[in-house]
């Protein structure tokens, strides 16, 4: 390979090494796609517009389980093949480092989920009766070809047609829908930079009901089955984004939409302006409320401010894990502090053998990362107090809004903006495997959102 062409078929990510492309980035994607659900058939077009970082004799984009039959970089038709989960291209031409070019892919196929030894099945899933699309980390090339990592960030139009009875739901403004010939056709716009994995698309018979959000578009769309359930668990959500917008800056996106599947699912998963979850984490008496806190703080922690690199993933899940004991503290239940010295609690019971810093791609979810995380922010809020804290959250979400961020920028961040030393603290928290003490308890101002008494 020459020295021009390092980096072209890889992101260079040691936790997804196969996945991404460093020798470009992708500005807009845009989806034109047909669904036929009796027979799980996916067929269409991505225009995905690049700009190159290099010299681009060849490139890839990730595609996994459907066929490529067409490739066209500038209106040209290229040379291409697939191999390994990679569309590898050569254009007529290399692209010149700067330049942006528009590649043209023509696909389809019977899509499925991608399997994975880590983490289970992900990407595209068939329901019971309709999609489920769930592709955090590497599921987004079951469905489009993309470069598939965090760091890559586009603006994304859906258009998606199939059966006229099912609703389709997916990320941005809803722009337009018609009926053509009994088919549905669905046309989405997601101007914010969305990272591919966090671009979602469910496909069900659901209701609708919207949501008073301030400043944002709220709704739920559900199984009509589920009404009253649906009704009452997510009543308080305008409250939680009003709390959370006090926290961590004003909500990020111009919409949230929940998608509350009739299956049952193992986790609810977070998209970008958007959350699903399943059958089994809606009782209709709010037995599941922190993951609905947790799935609309990652609009900030994940989405908004996304990952530079899958090592850092505690800075989406360990700040969304806080956000769920902040919002048990502004809601009148458990305060944040009881919560971190529970939690405390259990950890010292645990194996300490994980760096949250940098866990290892097979324990990037690992539940004691989630709380670990959040203990690494209680612990920073006891040593710098309510208003440096808070503050340096609100700084993180503006400063890195709409882009990427390393743990080491939010350091940095840290220390240029309260003035403390926090090296140390965050050596002890992220990079060494022994559980450090919670600092004693110290009077703090109400949680964000929580009447003061």
């Amino acid at each position: 390979m020459e020295a021009s062409e390092i980096g072209v078929d890889t992101a260079g990510d040691a936790y997804l090494p196969q996945s991404g492309n460093g020798g470009y980035r992708t500005v807009s994607i845009v989806l034109s796609l047909r669904y036929r659900i009796a027979r799980n058939r996916l067929d269409g077009s991505a225009e995905l517009l690049l700009r190159a970082n290099q010299r681009l004799a060849r490139f890839s984009l990730d595609l996994v389980g459907l066929s490529a039959s067409v490739v066209r970089v500038e209106g040209r038709r290229a040379e291409f093949r697939q191999v390994q989960g990679k569309l590898r291209i050569t254009p007529e031409r290399p692209v010149e480092p700067g330049a942006e070019f528009l590649v043209v892919v023509e696909y389809g196929g019977a899509p499925k989920p991608r399997r994975t030894r880590s983490w289970g099945a992900i990407g595209w899933e068939e329901l019971d009766d309709g999609v489920l699309v769930a592709s955090q980390p590497s599921g987004a090339p079951t469905w489009f070809p993309c470069n598939d990592h965090p760091f890559d960030k586009a603006s994304y139009r859906i258009r998606f047609e199939t059966d006229a009875a099912y609703t389709v739901v997916a990320n941005g403004e809803l722009e337009d829908h018609r009926v053509i010939s009994g088919q549905g056709v669905w046309v989405y716009d997601q101007r914010e930079p969305t990272a591919s994995y966090l671009v979602m698309l469910q496909v069900g018979r659901y209701a609708k009901r919207t949501l008073p959000f301030d400043g944002a578009e709220g709704a739920v769309y559900f199984p009509k089955s589920l009404e009253r359930r649906v009704n009452a668990d997510f009543g308080p959500l305008p409250r939680m984004l009003e709390v959370f917008a006090s926290a961590f800056g004003p909500y990020p996106f111009e919409r949230y939409a929940v998608v509350v599947t009739p299956d049952e699912l193992e986790i609810p998963l977070e998209a970008q302006g958007l959350a699903v979850f399943g059958a089994n984490h809606i009782d209709g008496h709010g037995g599941e409320e922190r993951l609905i806190a947790h799935e609309l703080a990652h609009q900030w922690f994940g989405n908004s401010v996304g990952l530079a690199r899958w090592q850092d993933i505690w800075l989406n899940e360990g700040f969304c894990c806080y956000a769920e004991w902040l919002w048990s503290d502004a809601s009148g239940a458990a305060s944040a502090d009881q919560l971190a010295r529970e939690h405390h609690a259990r950890l010292a019971r645990l194996p300490e053998d994980l760096l949250i810093g940098d866990p290892g791609p097979s324990s990037m979810f690992d539940d004691r990362l989630y709380k670990r995380g959040a203990l690494t922010l209680h612990g920073l809020r006891l040593l710098l107090g309510d208003d440096d804290f808070f503050g340096a959250l609100r700084a993180w979400t503006t400063t890195h809004r709409h882009a990427t961020a390393t743990t080491a920028d939010f350091i940095d961040l840290v220390a240029t903006r309260t003035g403390h030393h926090v090296g140390t603290f965050f050596e002890a928290w992220l990079y060494r495997p022994e559980l450090p003490p919670l600092p004693p308890p110290v009077a703090v101002s109400a949680a964000p959102g929580r009447p003061r008494h």
